[in-house]
């Protein structure tokens, strides 16, 4: 039930000015004062305005959203939400959805990006131009609207920006580029504690803030969204109709009412003289947008984009001599945030008809030439299939489990061979039917290759996800009925005193419950072989716990195991012998110690934060395992033998041109030290004499006398022959080797650069391989795609005592491609004990 804060004083609305004490754009206002000024309105037009929080960041901060509309709909405000749900058929009650005088719902959301700043104090002045008495305007316009404002989606973000700058300015800021206000430190204040960008969390949900804030609006789901951003200090303004492409499943009034937006603004424009550009750029392709996730949920969906962001301060002189001000670039969103409101309101009718028209054909037809997605319920993906239960909960997306094994088979397509084939439905598969309130997200996250018709798109192009999971999913275009199956309970260990515990070594519950005995001091085992014990099977890397070497905490050892498993949902097996019936016994040289690593991960000035940020939150959020941060300017100084790896996010690694510094950090290694290199810091180490190499391009095309004389007007197009944004690649996989430790012999990768590396000769181990025609999904350029094969994408460098292990491919990409973060645990945990 939401809580909303009531407030009994009424008095005049302050306008900014009055409560802040300065206009806005004279100073940034730091976030606890836009939350004041928030409560101070809500307070002094309570018929007007209802503030409900509806969470906090991981730093503390309120996350906060004002409702504002007529009095008349404020004190209805709870029933509007509930007619809202039933006409998008998500109402669990049974009541008609009331759809003649419904009032449209827009959602304005600012500041996701921290730095972008001028959206929040736009957001102040739009909330005082919806309450000020003397508007009469707004005032009819509240009468069919409600507006819903989230002043500031990431406070973390906005603070990091907002505080540096205060802290650095003068009495007067310096609007000269080269003044040092106009360059943020790292991390900078574009993502939230964690590094995470919030604008591509919409969807996956991995952090906290999109978390609460989704929650709360698939409770409202409203029929218009606008997502206020900013972009370089040189662009004009940029606002709806986006650019191409378009997701097919885009219909046609949301692209209409896009355009009637477009319009309005640019009346707005035009009058004031100021810039602004159309259909160029920001596209509606990725689902995990405040544009697209908005739109794949049935509103219109749109971002606008203001110049400025962290390099401009409270003024700054443009490439044509203009200066770019705070206030300008305040002044240009609350332009837009009230034209919004004004087209809003004059198609409130169109807008709920429309609304309900969408969700009606969701339900009643379906979405897409699939009916049914069906995961195969196989033991060993358990933890994967656990993991996407949650995704699809965080999205309302509905499913069910098949009751009993179907008496005929069905066909549909196999997400692991590409191919059109034969199945059969068997007790616990999950089905995800296409008809369904949510069927256009259950389309766009779960078809195996979108329809791309412009390829010029602004993020990856592929992320469906049977591949995201790696799960084993096949896609009916024949709606399949076999559900009214129980939900998978949850597992509760009650384990007695036995000879010795094997954890099975299936997924990230896995490995963070290792991590948890690790830190209890418990001593683990893992097996390289597969094993039969007492009729049951396990799998390389099952986690073996037994007496020796844990002879003191043996007496309470049941109780750390029933805690640790049911902590993670893990199921813990007894055994009563170490003699097994097949494989190696408890005692062989084939069974190993796995001694707790103490791990570093390079962070600050030349690395990514948003990769920095990933291995960061997971080892913090994810698996619970203690991780050192460490400055990459500070790493000459540190004794690196107080750590058993060192994790290099993708980044630019200066240190690494420096002679001796190479020399140093081999030395780590082959003393026992063991490097993880992710993504673009494989390809920094691939210029030293003694790591990887990357593979030199060999052109075997004709290359034609003529093929230099380009178009101008065709460049753009041009260098997309070269572009992979970001595409799904099968990989072989060599499972018997420790990196690869609860994997099939495949593995679907998302690969952003065509950087190739050749195989790892003696000393090396090819463990990710990617061959010739490995394309699953997603765009990839015509001059990189026939070049991307046989060439290694995951292997493991023995050196010495120690080991450098490769990703270079992102395994952890955003924290949402789920089905690479158990290779990084065996990188951390397994490779090299």
């Amino acid at each position: 039930m939401a809580v909303f804060l009531f407030f009994s004083v009424t008095a005049q609305p302050p306008a900014p000015k009055d409560f802040l004490g300065y206009s806005i754009g004279e100073k940034y206002t730091p976030h606890w004062k836009i939350v004041s000024y928030f409560r101070k309105v809500a307070e002094t037009a309570p018929s007007m305005v209802k503030l409900q929080q509806y969470g906090e960041t991981n730093e503390g901060r309120p996350l906060m959203l004002a409702f504002v509309s007529s009095p008349e709909n404020i004190l209805n405000l709870d029933n509007i939400r509930k007619n809202n749900q039933r006409l998008a058929n998500t109402s669990l009650d049974r009541m008609a959805a009331l759809e003649e005088g419904a009032p449209a719902i827009v959602w304005l959301s600012y500041n996701v990006h921290g730095n972008e700043t001028s959206s929040s104090e736009a957001a102040m002045m739009t909330l005082y131009a919806l309450v000020d008495p003397a508007n009469e305007k707004t005032k009819t316009w509240l009468k069919n609207t409600v507006v819903v404002i989230d002043p500031c989606i990431n406070p973390d973000g906005r603070d990091r920006y907002v505080n540096w700058f205060n802290s650095i300015v003068g009495q007067q800021p310096n609007v000269a580029p080269a003044a040092r206000e106009h360059s943020e430190p790292w991390p900078g204040g574009r993502t939230n504690h964690y590094n995470f960008d919030l604008n591509r969390d919409w969807a996956w949900q991995t952090q906290v803030e999109s978390q609460q804030r989704l929650k709360i609006y698939l409770q409202w789901l409203p029929q218009v969204h606008v997502d206020f951003h900013e972009q370089g200090i040189n662009s004009p303004y940029y606002f709806a109709p986006a650019a191409q492409p378009y997701h097919e499943v885009i219909t046609p009034w949301q692209r209409e009412f896009q355009v009637s937006i477009g319009k309005n603004n640019a009346r707005y424009f035009d009058k004031a003289g100021w810039l602004y550009f159309t259909k160029e750029v920001f596209d509606l392709f990725y689902p995990s947008y405040g544009d697209t996730y908005p739109i794949y949920n049935g509103a219109i969906g749109m971002t606008f984009e203001q110049a400025g962001h962290g390099t401009s301060g409270l003024g700054i002189i443009t490439d044509d001599g203009d200066t770019l001000t705070l206030h300008d670039r305040a002044l240009h969103h609350f332009t837009t945030s009230l034209s919004t409101i004004e087209v809003a309101s004059g198609l409130s009718a169109k807008l709920i008809s429309e609304f309900r028209k969408y969700y009606n054909e969701s339900v009643a037809n379906g979405v897409g030439e699939y009916k049914t997605y069906v995961v195969k319920n196989v033991s060993a993906d358990n933890q994967r299939i656990a993991s996407l239960l949650q995704l699809l909960d965080k999205n309302d997306i509905r499913y069910e489990f098949a009751a009993d094994r179907a008496k005929t088979g069905s066909s549909g397509f196999n997400y692991d061979t590409g191919k059109e084939q034969g199945f059969t439905v068997e007790k616990g598969d999950l089905l995800i039917q296409s008809q369904q309130p949510h069927s256009v997200m259950v389309k766009v996250l779960f078809e195996p290759k979108s329809k791309l018709v412009d390829s010029a798109t602004y993020d990856i192009t592929a992320w469906s996800l049977p591949y995201v999971y790696g799960v084993k999913a096949f896609a009916s275009r024949v709606k399949i009925q076999s559900g009214g199956g129980a939900r998978p309970g949850m597992i509760v260990n009650n384990l007695k005193e036995a000879y010795g515990y094997v954890i099975p070594w299936q997924g990230v519950q896995s490995a963070k419950l290792l991590g948890q005995l690790l830190k209890e001091g418990v001593r683990v085992r893992y097996a390289e072989q597969p094993f039969s014990i007492n009729g049951q099977d396990f799998a390389r890397g099952s986690l073996i716990v037994v007496k020796k070497s844990n002879e003191s905490k043996w007496p309470g050892m049941t109780g750390i195991l029933n805690k640790a498993g049911n902590d993670n949902q893990v199921s813990v097996i007894e055994v009563s012998t170490g003699f097994v019936d097949a494989g190696f016994d408890f005692g062989s040289e084939k069974i190993h110690f796995i001694h707790a690593p103490r791990v570093a991960l390079l962070t600050g000035d030349g690395t990514s934060s948003n990769d920095a940020g990933e291995v960061w939150y997971f080892f913090d959020k994810v698996i619970n395992y203690p991780v050192t941060l460490v400055n990459v300017n500070d790493l000459r100084r540190v004794n690196k033998d107080d750590y058993d790896v060192i994790i290099m996010p993708a980044g630019n690694y200066p240190f690494l041109n420096d002679k001796s510094a190479q020399e140093d950090l081999k030395s780590w290694i082959t003393r026992g030290g063991k490097l993880i290199a992710l993504d673009r810091a494989v390809s920094q180490l691939s210029r030293l004499d003694w790591a990887i190499k990357s593979k030199k391009e060999v052109d075997n095309e004709k290359k034609d006398e003529y093929d230099d004389l380009k178009v101008y007007e065709e460049r753009e197009r041009d260098y997309l022959r070269s572009f992979m944004p970001g595409s799904i690649f099968r990989l072989d996989i060599d499972n018997t080797h420790p990196l690869a430790y609860g994997y099939p012999d495949h593995y679907f990768s998302l690969k952003q650069d065509n950087n190739l590396y050749n195989f790892l000769d003696d000393g090396g181990w090819n463990v990710g391989v990617i061959k010739k025609d490995n394309q699953v999904s997603g765009f990839v350029g015509s001059k990189v795609r026939n070049k991307l094969k046989d060439a290694l994408v995951f292997g493991v460098q023995e050196m010495g005592r120690g080991n450098i292990v490769y990703f270079a491919d992102n395994i952890l990409f955003r924290e949402f491609w789920e089905n690479g973060k158990l290779f990084f645990c065996n990188a951390v945990f397994l490779v090299g004990q």
